[in-house]
């Protein structure tokens, strides 16, 4: 007998959001180690709100939510809300019952600069890895290094001499800007968008763009996210970036470093191994001799280390592609570096999930 197309609602429902995600949805237990990481970060949330005062949203839900927009690419912010309001699946795992308001999108934005404060984004960075840690996914002695451009949120006609106080008048709101044949360099001018976004290229033969630089540190056994960070892009920030993350690594063992020919050069090659490091860079021997010679290149393990530093790039590539950082949504380097250190750590939890790290817990 056909059924009758009823499309009345019905008044009561005891369904809940949980029961609508299969036993077996990929995100389900990277909401056990989100959870987790977020319960270890207690102490951390209290530090950085008042005892007094109004209610307000939970951090944990905030920084469930922005790990949403990195695991299923959301362009932004209002279209995160909106798909959480109707997405019972991003309701489950924002922590939402099926009945509960979703907040405007405005509030990221206001909260933000208290877990900025707080550094908020590197801590759940560190608990992540602390669960990698205990289950023994982490080499303790062979690491890659790497660095990529993030293009900033600001037009290359913003980048204008630092004296000048206001835009050009004519062109309306988008004005036409002619800077062909004038020489623009950082000592004299900015982008009045983004002060700390420099115009850089990475290479001859590319366009120059204003963008910011993030770099990553890669253990070499599972390919996970060690460290991550966002600096100006200068000629230099990679490899004070990579020395930066090394010797925050600590401890007495001496480690293998693999990275690319950008990092051949004396001081860094010095650096690192004042940094208990065994520099394992690739040769640039282009018009100029290389700082790593026969001693290091000659064992087995400089040629191992050579093939896994290119996994580094899996790494970059869903960052940019699945994670959203190929722009940068903000305005500011602090704003972006917390963006980039928590896409790194979805991108961890992902990698954790596929190594079946919360089914061993």
């Amino acid at each position: 007998m056909r059924g009758p197309d009823i499309q009345q609602d019905t008044l009561f429902s005891t369904t809940s959001p949980a029961s609508r995600v299969p036993k077996d949805h990929p995100l389900r237990p990277i909401r056990t180690m989100v959870d987790e990481a977020l319960a270890d970060l207690d102490a951390d949330f209290n530090a950085i709100y008042s005892d007094f005062g109004r209610d307000s949203i939970p951090p944990e839900k905030l920084l469930r939510a922005q790990l949403l927009m990195a695991l299923y690419t959301i362009r932004s912010e209002r279209q995160l809300v909106e798909q959480i309001n109707y997405n019972l699946l991003f309701r489950w795992f924002v922590g939402f019952s099926m009945d509960d308001a979703v907040w405007n999108h405005s509030t990221f934005t206001k909260n933000r600069d208290r877990l900025l404060g707080g550094e908020i984004a590197r801590r759940f960075f560190t608990r992540v890895l602390g669960q990698a840690k205990q289950a023994d996914l982490l080499s303790k002695e062979h690491f890659s290094v790497d660095g990529t451009m993030i293009e900033a949120l600001a037009s290359l006609k913003s980048y204008r001499p630092k004296d000048e106080d206001e835009p050009p008048s004519s062109g309306g709101r988008n004005p036409d800007v002619d800077f062909k044949g004038h020489k623009r360099s950082r000592d004299t001018h900015e982008s009045k968008t983004d002060k700390d976004a420099y115009l850089y290229r990475k290479s001859n033969g590319t366009t120059a763009k204003l963008s910011y630089l993030s770099h990553i540190l890669m253990e070499n056994r599972n390919g996970l996210v060690t460290d991550a960070q966002v600096t100006q892009a200068t000629g230099t920030a990679e490899r004070n970036a990579a020395i930066e993350m090394v010797e925050a690594l600590g401890g007495t063992q001496r480690v293998t470093l693999g990275a690319d020919k950008n990092y051949d050069t004396r001081d860094c090659v010095d650096r690192l191994r004042c940094a208990n490091a065994t520099p394992h860079v690739a040769q640039n021997t282009r018009n100029r001799s290389s700082a790593i010679d026969g001693r290091t290149t000659h064992h087995e393990g400089y040629a191992v280390s050579q093939r896994l530093r290119k996994r580094i790039e899996e790494c970059f590539g869903w960052a940019k592609t699945i994670g959203g950082m190929r722009k940068s949504r903000f305005v500011g380097r602090e704003k972006l570096d917390f963006q980039f250190v928590l896409t790194m750590a979805a991108y961890n939890l992902v990698r954790m999930r596929n190594l079946g790290v919360a089914s061993c817990q």
